[in-house]
Protein backbone atom coordinates (compact mmCIF):
# COMPACT_ATOMS: atom_id res chain seq x y z
CA UNK A 1 0.00 0.00 0.00
CA UNK A 2 1.94 3.03 -1.32
CA UNK A 3 1.59 6.19 0.74
CA UNK A 4 3.00 9.66 1.29
CA UNK A 5 4.83 10.14 4.58
CA UNK A 6 3.68 12.83 6.99
CA UNK A 7 5.34 14.65 9.87
CA UNK A 8 3.85 14.79 13.34
CA UNK A 9 3.96 18.23 14.96
CA UNK A 10 3.69 16.95 18.54
CA UNK A 11 4.26 13.65 20.30
CA UNK A 12 1.61 10.97 19.80
CA UNK A 13 1.34 8.28 22.48
CA UNK A 14 -1.03 5.70 21.03
CA UNK A 15 -2.68 2.44 22.03
CA UNK A 16 -4.59 0.32 19.49
CA UNK A 17 -7.40 -1.81 20.94
CA UNK A 18 -9.20 -4.42 18.86
CA UNK A 19 -10.43 -7.97 18.86
CA UNK A 20 -8.16 -10.79 17.70
CA UNK A 21 -8.17 -10.84 13.89
CA UNK A 22 -9.17 -7.19 13.52
CA UNK A 23 -5.82 -6.16 12.05
CA UNK A 24 -4.03 -4.23 14.81
CA UNK A 25 -0.65 -5.30 13.47
CA UNK A 26 -1.51 -4.17 9.95
CA UNK A 27 -2.66 -0.75 11.19
CA UNK A 28 0.44 -0.32 13.37
CA UNK A 29 2.73 -1.08 10.41
CA UNK A 30 0.86 1.38 8.18
CA UNK A 31 0.94 4.09 10.81
CA UNK A 32 4.70 3.76 11.23
CA UNK A 33 5.22 3.91 7.46
CA UNK A 34 2.98 6.97 7.15
CA UNK A 35 4.50 8.74 10.18
CA UNK A 36 8.21 7.81 10.41
CA UNK A 37 8.50 9.53 13.82
CA UNK A 38 6.29 6.79 15.31
CA UNK A 39 8.01 3.81 16.96
CA UNK A 40 6.60 0.56 18.32
CA UNK A 41 6.98 -0.16 22.03
CA UNK A 42 5.94 -3.79 22.54
CA UNK A 43 5.74 -5.15 26.08
CA UNK A 44 6.11 -8.68 24.72
CA UNK A 45 9.25 -7.80 22.75
CA UNK A 46 10.75 -5.99 25.75
CA UNK A 47 10.05 -9.03 27.93
CA UNK A 48 11.62 -11.46 25.46
CA UNK A 49 14.63 -9.17 24.99
CA UNK A 50 15.14 -8.92 28.75
CA UNK A 51 15.04 -12.71 29.13
CA UNK A 52 17.37 -13.22 26.17
CA UNK A 53 19.90 -10.64 27.42
CA UNK A 54 19.72 -11.96 31.01
CA UNK A 55 18.97 -8.52 32.47
CA UNK A 56 17.91 -8.34 36.15
CA UNK A 57 14.29 -7.69 35.14
CA UNK A 58 14.48 -10.36 32.46
CA UNK A 59 15.74 -12.97 34.92
CA UNK A 60 13.02 -12.06 37.40
CA UNK A 61 10.37 -12.27 34.68
CA UNK A 62 11.74 -15.63 33.51
CA UNK A 63 11.22 -17.09 36.97
CA UNK A 64 7.49 -16.27 36.73
CA UNK A 65 7.24 -17.65 33.20
CA UNK A 66 8.98 -20.93 34.09
CA UNK A 67 6.62 -21.34 37.06
CA UNK A 68 3.67 -20.95 34.70
CA UNK A 69 2.62 -17.62 36.23
CA UNK A 70 1.76 -14.29 34.65
CA UNK A 71 4.47 -11.65 34.77
CA UNK A 72 3.29 -9.02 37.33
CA UNK A 73 2.05 -5.68 36.01
CA UNK A 74 4.73 -3.78 37.96
CA UNK A 75 7.42 -5.69 36.09
CA UNK A 76 5.86 -4.89 32.70
CA UNK A 77 5.58 -1.22 33.71
CA UNK A 78 9.25 -1.17 34.68
CA UNK A 79 10.20 -2.64 31.30
CA UNK A 80 8.15 0.00 29.48
CA UNK A 81 9.54 2.82 31.63
CA UNK A 82 13.12 1.63 31.11
CA UNK A 83 12.56 1.65 27.35
CA UNK A 84 11.15 5.19 27.45
CA UNK A 85 14.09 6.32 29.60
CA UNK A 86 16.62 4.73 27.24
CA UNK A 87 15.16 6.80 24.40
CA UNK A 88 15.12 9.92 26.63
CA UNK A 89 11.39 10.29 26.13
CA UNK A 90 10.88 10.67 29.89
CA UNK A 91 13.16 11.84 32.70
CA UNK A 92 15.83 9.39 33.81
CA UNK A 93 14.57 10.02 37.37
CA UNK A 94 11.07 8.69 36.63
CA UNK A 95 9.85 5.71 38.65
CA UNK A 96 6.70 3.57 38.67
CA UNK A 97 6.26 4.60 42.31
CA UNK A 98 6.09 8.33 41.51
CA UNK A 99 3.00 10.07 42.85
CA UNK A 100 2.39 11.81 39.51
CA UNK A 101 2.93 10.57 35.93
CA UNK A 102 6.20 11.24 34.15
CA UNK A 103 6.27 14.44 32.13
CA UNK A 104 6.91 13.04 28.65
CA UNK A 105 8.78 14.78 25.86
CA UNK A 106 6.51 16.63 23.44
CA UNK A 107 9.07 16.23 20.66
CA UNK A 108 7.36 14.45 17.74
CA UNK A 109 10.24 11.97 17.67
CA UNK A 110 9.05 10.75 21.09
CA UNK A 111 5.91 9.29 19.47
CA UNK A 112 5.07 5.63 19.94
CA UNK A 113 2.44 2.92 19.61
CA UNK A 114 2.27 0.84 22.79
CA UNK A 115 1.52 -2.81 22.02
CA UNK A 116 0.51 -5.62 24.37
CA UNK A 117 -0.25 -3.49 27.44
CA UNK A 118 -2.66 -2.55 28.93
CA UNK A 119 -5.26 -5.26 28.37
CA UNK A 120 -7.49 -4.45 31.36
CA UNK A 121 -8.85 -1.33 33.04
CA UNK A 122 -6.73 -2.07 36.12
CA UNK A 123 -3.58 -2.14 33.98
CA UNK A 124 -4.66 1.08 32.25
CA UNK A 125 -5.04 2.77 35.63
CA UNK A 126 -1.47 1.75 36.52
CA UNK A 127 -0.20 2.98 33.15
CA UNK A 128 -1.89 6.34 33.78
CA UNK A 129 0.38 6.78 36.79
CA UNK A 130 3.41 6.17 34.58
CA UNK A 131 2.84 8.16 31.38
CA UNK A 132 -0.21 9.88 29.85
CA UNK A 133 -1.54 8.21 26.69
CA UNK A 134 -3.10 10.78 24.35
CA UNK A 135 -4.93 8.58 21.82
CA UNK A 136 -6.60 5.20 22.24
CA UNK A 137 -8.00 3.78 19.00
CA UNK A 138 -10.76 1.18 19.20
CA UNK A 139 -10.70 -0.82 15.95
CA UNK A 140 -14.09 -2.41 15.25
CA UNK A 141 -14.84 -5.01 12.57
CA UNK A 142 -18.02 -7.16 12.58
CA UNK A 143 -17.57 -10.61 14.11
CA UNK A 144 -18.80 -12.37 10.94
CA UNK A 145 -16.05 -10.63 8.92
CA UNK A 146 -13.36 -11.67 11.42
CA UNK A 147 -14.59 -15.29 11.39
CA UNK A 148 -14.57 -15.27 7.58
CA UNK A 149 -10.94 -14.05 7.59
CA UNK A 150 -9.92 -16.85 9.94
CA UNK A 151 -11.70 -19.48 7.84
CA UNK A 152 -9.67 -18.29 4.83
CA UNK A 153 -6.32 -18.19 6.67
CA UNK A 154 -3.53 -20.66 5.90
CA UNK A 155 0.02 -20.71 7.26
CA UNK A 156 3.45 -22.02 6.41
CA UNK A 157 4.28 -23.35 9.86
CA UNK A 158 8.11 -23.50 9.58
CA UNK A 159 8.46 -19.82 8.59
CA UNK A 160 5.31 -18.32 10.07
CA UNK A 161 4.23 -16.86 6.71
CA UNK A 162 0.49 -16.23 6.64
CA UNK A 163 -1.81 -16.33 3.61
CA UNK A 164 -5.48 -15.56 3.13
CA UNK A 165 -7.36 -16.98 0.17
CA UNK A 166 -9.58 -13.88 0.03
CA UNK A 167 -6.95 -11.10 -0.17
CA UNK A 168 -3.42 -12.53 0.12
CA UNK A 169 -3.60 -15.86 -1.68
CA UNK A 170 -0.50 -17.99 -2.36
CA UNK A 171 0.70 -18.08 -5.98
CA UNK A 172 -0.09 -21.80 -6.06
CA UNK A 173 -3.12 -22.91 -4.07
CA UNK A 174 -2.11 -24.70 -0.87
CA UNK A 175 1.64 -24.08 -1.36
CA UNK A 176 4.08 -21.64 0.27
CA UNK A 177 5.37 -19.04 -2.22
CA UNK A 178 9.02 -19.41 -1.13
CA UNK A 179 9.51 -23.10 -0.45
CA UNK A 180 6.60 -24.73 -2.27
CA UNK A 181 5.83 -26.65 0.90
CA UNK A 182 2.25 -27.42 1.92
CA UNK A 183 0.27 -24.81 3.86
CA UNK A 184 -1.71 -25.83 6.93
CA UNK A 185 -4.41 -24.49 9.21
CA UNK A 186 -3.51 -23.41 12.74
CA UNK A 187 -4.80 -25.85 15.33
CA UNK A 188 -6.84 -23.14 17.05
CA UNK A 189 -8.28 -21.61 13.85
CA UNK A 190 -11.72 -23.17 14.25
CA UNK A 191 -14.91 -21.16 14.60
CA UNK A 192 -15.85 -22.19 18.14
CA UNK A 193 -12.38 -21.36 19.49
CA UNK A 194 -12.53 -17.96 17.84
CA UNK A 195 -16.03 -17.22 19.08
CA UNK A 196 -14.77 -17.93 22.60
CA UNK A 197 -11.72 -15.66 22.11
CA UNK A 198 -13.89 -12.83 20.76
CA UNK A 199 -16.33 -13.16 23.67
CA UNK A 200 -13.44 -13.01 26.16
CA UNK A 201 -12.08 -9.91 24.40
CA UNK A 202 -15.47 -8.19 24.63
CA UNK A 203 -15.71 -8.95 28.34
CA UNK A 204 -12.26 -7.55 29.20
CA UNK A 205 -12.08 -4.70 26.69
CA UNK A 206 -15.32 -2.92 27.61
CA UNK A 207 -14.08 -1.64 31.00
CA UNK A 208 -10.74 -0.73 29.36
CA UNK A 209 -12.46 1.33 26.66
CA UNK A 210 -14.75 2.97 29.22
CA UNK A 211 -11.67 3.97 31.24
CA UNK A 212 -10.12 5.78 28.28
CA UNK A 213 -13.46 7.23 27.19
CA UNK A 214 -13.78 8.89 30.61
CA UNK A 215 -10.29 10.33 30.12
CA UNK A 216 -11.35 11.83 26.80
CA UNK A 217 -8.74 10.05 24.64
CA UNK A 218 -10.84 7.24 23.09
CA UNK A 219 -11.65 7.28 19.38
CA UNK A 220 -13.56 4.46 17.66
CA UNK A 221 -13.22 3.53 13.99
CA UNK A 222 -15.30 0.91 12.20
CA UNK A 223 -14.71 -0.93 8.94
CA UNK A 224 -15.00 -4.29 7.22
CA UNK A 225 -11.35 -4.32 6.13
CA UNK A 226 -7.98 -2.83 7.00
CA UNK A 227 -8.04 -0.84 3.75
CA UNK A 228 -11.36 0.70 4.81
CA UNK A 229 -10.09 1.60 8.28
CA UNK A 230 -6.63 2.97 7.39
CA UNK A 231 -7.69 6.23 5.65
CA UNK A 232 -9.99 7.09 8.56
CA UNK A 233 -7.15 6.43 11.01
CA UNK A 234 -4.74 8.64 9.05
CA UNK A 235 -7.29 11.45 8.94
CA UNK A 236 -7.81 11.30 12.70
CA UNK A 237 -4.09 11.40 13.46
CA UNK A 238 -3.60 14.33 11.13
CA UNK A 239 -6.40 16.26 12.81
CA UNK A 240 -5.11 15.54 16.33
CA UNK A 241 -1.39 15.87 15.84
CA UNK A 242 -1.25 18.68 13.25
CA UNK A 243 0.59 16.80 10.53
CA UNK A 244 2.19 18.25 7.42
CA UNK A 245 3.45 16.57 4.25
CA UNK A 246 7.11 15.67 3.94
Amino acid sequence: MAMTTKELKRAARIILVGAPGVGKGTQAERLMKRYPQLSAVSSGDLLREGVRNRTPLGLEAESYIKAGNLVPDDMILKLILNELKSKRWVSSESSITDAIPASPSQNPSASFILDGFPRTAAQAFRLDSLIPINLVVSLVTPVNIILSRIASRWVHAPSGRVYNTDFNAPKVAGKDDITGEALTKRADDDEETWKSRLKKFDDTSQPLLEHYDHKGVLWTVKGNSSDEITPKLFQELESRFACGSS
